[in-house]
C-alpha cells in the first residue's frame, strides 16, 4: 500500500463507486415503477449493504489469511476482499429488504418486484466494483506478477507478505483490465435493463453472475499477490467462489427458464390461439361490398338512384 493519508485515492475511488451505485438503483427504481415505500426500502437496504459488507470483507480476508498462516487476526493491515464484501452485503440487504417491505409495503409489492430489484443489483454491482479496482490500482494491491512489458505499471507493492514489507516493481496492472471489464459489464448491463422489456423480458442477474464469475476465475491466474489459502491447494480463494457464482447464475437462470417463462409463454399462445378462430369467423349476414347508396344504377334509401347525373 501507498503511504496513508487522511483520504487516499482509494477511499475516493470506492466512495464514487458507491455513490454512483446509488444514484443509478435510486433513478431505475423509479424507472421500474416501484412505489414511494419501497424505494426508500431500496435505499436503506443499501446502506446496510453497504456497512456489513465492508465488515464482511474485511472478516473473509483475515479468514483466508487463517488458512494460510494458522493465524486469525484483523488489524489495519488485514485487507479486504471483494467476495467478502459482496456475500455479506447480499445477506444485509436481503434481510432489511423484506424486513422493512414486509411492514411498509403493500400488497406484498417488496416480493413482487423482487425481480427487478435483482436486475437493478445486477447493474450496479459491477458499476461500483469498476471503480473500487480504480481503487486497487492506486493502492498497489490486487496486482499481477512483475514484468518489463509496455503495458506493465510501477506500483509501490507488497514484496515480503510474512514481514510486510513494500517496494517500487513494475507489475502487470491486472485491477486495470478488470476495471475496464467491469465498466464494459455495466454498460451491457444498463443497457439490457433499459431494453429488456416486454413479453421476452429475461433475468440480469444471471448474466452479471455467470460473466463475471467466468472473467473472475480466468484472471486469478495472472495475479501474484497474497490472496489467502483453500482447502484447494491449487485455486485460490476467489477462484473457488467464482465457480460457485457460476452454479449459482446458472440455477436461477435455470429456474426462471423452465418455471416462470414457459408457463407465461403457453398462457400467452393459449389464449391468442383461442382467440384467433373467433376473429377470424365470417358473420352469419355478410353484407354487401357496397352500400345501396353507393352501389352503381341502384337506389339509395331515400329511394332515388345512385348516380346523381340521372336524377
Amino acid at each position: 500500500m501507498y503511504p496513508q493519508a487522511i483520504l487516499t485515492l482509494y477511499d475516493i475511488f470506492i466512495l464514487v463507486g458507491v455513490v454512483a451505485a446509488f444514484l443509478s438503483a435510486d433513478r431505475m427504481a423509479q424507472k421500474r415503477g416501484f412505489s414511494l415505500a419501497l424505494q426508500r426500502v431500496v435505499i436503506l437496504s443499501a446502506l446496510a449493504a453497504v456497512v456489513v459488507g465492508y465488515g464482511s470483507a474485511v472478516l473473509f480476508q483475515a479468514f483466508y489469511n487463517f488458512m494460510e498462516t494458522g493465524k486469525f487476526e484483523i488489524a489495519e493491515d488485514t485487507g479486504a476482499t471483494f467476495y467478502g464484501g459482496f456475500i455479506g452485503g447480499a445477506v444485509a440487504f436481503l434481510v432489511v429488504y423484506f424486513l422493512l417491505g414486509r411492514h411498509w409495503c403493500k400488497d406484498r409489492e417488496e416480493c413482487r418486484r423482487f425481480p427487478d430489484m435483482a436486475d437493478i443489483a445486477a447493474c450496479c454491482v459491477p458499476l461500483a466494483h469498476a471503480f473500487g479496482r480504480l481503487g486497487c490500482l492506486t493502492a498497489g494491491c490486487c496486482h499481477g506478477a512483475e514484468t518489463d512489458a509496455w503495458y506493465g505499471i510501477r506500483m509501490w507493492v507488497e514484496v515480503d507478505p510474512v514481514n510486510h514489507l513494500y517496494d517500487w516493481r513494475t507489475v502487470v496492472p491486472v485491477q486495470l483490465f478488470e476495471s475496464i471489464f467491469l465498466f464494459i459489464l455495466a454498460g451491457a448491463l444498463f443497457f439490457l435493463f433499459y431494453k429488456n422489456t416486454g413479453r421476452h423480458k429475461f433475468p440480469l442477474l444471471p448474466v452479471y453472475c455467470v460473466g463475471y464469475g467466468i472473467w473472475r476465475f480466468l484472471i486469478e491466474f495472472a495475479r501474484t499477490d497474497d490472496r489467502g489459502a483453500t482447502v484447494v491447494s491449487a485455486l485460490s480463494p476467489s477462484q473457488l467462489i467464482a465457480l460457485v457464482l457460476i452454479v449459482v447464475g446458472a440455477v436461477y437462470f435455470a429456474v426462471w427458464f423452465f418455471r416462470f417463462r414457459k408457463p407465461a409463454a403457453v398462457r400467452a399462445d393459449s389464449e391468442q390461439a383461442i382467440a384467433a378462430p373467433a376473429e377470424s369467423e365470417p358473420p352469419e349476414n355478410p353484407s354487401p361490398s357496397h352500400s345501396p347508396a353507393e352501389a352503381p344504377g341502384g337506389r339509395g334509401e331515400s329511394g332515388a338512384e345512385g348516380n346523381p347525373d340521372k336524377k
